[in-house]
């Protein structure tokens, strides 16, 4: 029997591929392979299809799986059957994998003052708080995605949301995160948190995303 997994839609999260993966290797009743989708952590859609000959390399089978817990089960001689497990079912026999998983991607946001790189006093005082949860992610790669609000210059607007992304980039070499986990990029004024015209001062707009995964 051979099956193939291929994702589309939203990826699936670490802690899903992994329960999948592990289901994959378990053996159903009557042998074959079960495949169970977990939901994202986030709350957002996901899904996976499903493929397999193992009725013979003429007879391919395919479903999607795009609810949480939705199952498919695959046997020799049979298509793929698809099936529904509880949630609680799901936390106790895999019970080892879930204690062990990851903690999901989490996202910070650090906002500026207008037209320069110092942080607003809020963002001064949440700093350390954001720093220090983390560091707590020992290995995990950060991502910091600098931003502007539409007043001045696209160009300019594109040099400075870079130099606050490496500004709080400085921020995690300082405490001793690695060079290579951290990456520090500018999107000017190209993805604003708030649509606004051209030449507006917006200060939810003056920001870096941090994406830590």
């Amino acid at each position: 029997m051979r099956a193939a997994l291929s994702r589309s839609g939203t990826l699936l999260a670490v802690l899903g591929l992994a329960l999948l993966l592990g289901a994959c290797a378990a053996k159903p009743q009557r042998g074959g392979t079960k495949v169970t989708l977990l939901p994202q952590a986030d709350g957002t859609p996901s899904a996976v299809i499903v493929r397999s000959t193992a009725a013979g390399p003429q007879a391919v089978s395919e479903q999607r799986l795009d609810e949480p817990y939705q199952t498919a089960a695959i046997g020799p001689g049979r298509p793929i059957a698809l099936g529904a497990d509880k949630a609680e079912q799901v936390h106790q026999a895999y019970e080892p994998l879930f204690a062990n998983a990851p903690p999901p991607p989490a996202k910070f946001v650090l906002y500026f003052r207008a037209g320069t790189t110092q942080l607003t006093p809020e963002s001064q005082q949440a700093v350390q708080r954001v720093l220090a949860e983390t560091l707590t992610r020992s290995g995990a790669e950060i991502v910091l995605i600098g931003h502007t609000d539409t007043t001045s210059s696209g160009e300019a607007n594109d040099a400075l949301s870079l130099r606050r992304a490496r500004l709080v980039r400085d921020l995690f070499l300082q405490r001793g995160v690695a060079p290579a986990l951290v990456e520090a990029t500018g999107r000017g004024e190209r993805e604003l948190a708030v649509k606004t015209a051209d030449n507006v001062d917006e200060p939810r707009n003056r920001r870096v995303e941090i994406l830590v995964r």
